[in-house]
């Protein structure tokens, strides 16, 4: 199939997915232009995924609730499984993407680095956030450890090969959001359609 005729498919999913510890409904549009309605329960997620949405011109929608008077850790897990479902369903066979993506993005004193695959071999490689700070309570109860986390779910998920990684930064907000959107813009990339590309791009033949 060629990128021309993948244009033409939605390239959409909607997926839910409920437990005893969270219910979540999530819908998006790889070929949007970063509109976003995120009600996760869990304001810091909401502004990560918000900023996701926003930098990898996905349309996203995603309601969630869960124990929160626990722990944000459900809550942030699930949505990042659901996330990452729904990626994989809207990607379809794979045919005319670019597949590649790099990006790098500072966020004041924070830099970080993401680069994607979108290969069908799930892997996460995250390096360089400084020594405590998966203990860092960031907006209240979202804690930093759930950042790779997060990116864990979401490139198992959706079978992505991602590696960010922080080369700087200080305040565990800005380190958490140059991530996030690092890993946006390389997405974005992955996801474009390549108007030079026939087919699937893999000696494979399948992603």
């Amino acid at each position: 199939m060629s990128a021309s005729r993948t244009a033409e498919a939605s390239r959409t999913a909607q997926r839910t997915r409920s437990t005893s510890e969270s219910t979540v409904e999530l819908e998006l549009n790889l070929d949007g232009t970063g509109q976003s309605r995120i009600d996760t329960s869990v304001p810091f997620f909401d502004h990560m995924l918000t900023a996701f949405a926003k930098h990898s011109l996905t349309d996203l929608t995603v309601r969630a609730s869960g124990d929160t008077h626990i722990d944000a850790h459900h809550t942030v897990e699930d949505v990042s499984i659901v996330l990452g479902q729904a990626i994989l369903e809207a990607l379809g066979d794979k045919s005319g993407i670019s597949r590649y993506g790099d990006a790098l993005v500072p966020l004041d004193e924070a830099l970080a680095q993401a680069v994607v695959d979108i290969s069908g071999r799930p892997y996460l490689v995250h390096t360089g956030e400084p020594e405590g700070f998966e203990h860092h309570l960031i907006g209240g109860h979202f804690t930093g450890s759930l950042v790779r986390h997060a990116f864990e779910a979401i490139s198992f998920n959706a079978g992505l090969t991602v590696h960010v990684r922080v080369l700087g930064g200080r305040d565990p907000h800005h380190i958490a959001e140059a991530e996030f959107k690092a890993f946006a813009r390389a997405f974005r990339q992955a996801k474009s359609l390549d108007p030079l590309v026939d087919g699937i791009p893999s000696t494979k033949g399948a992603l």
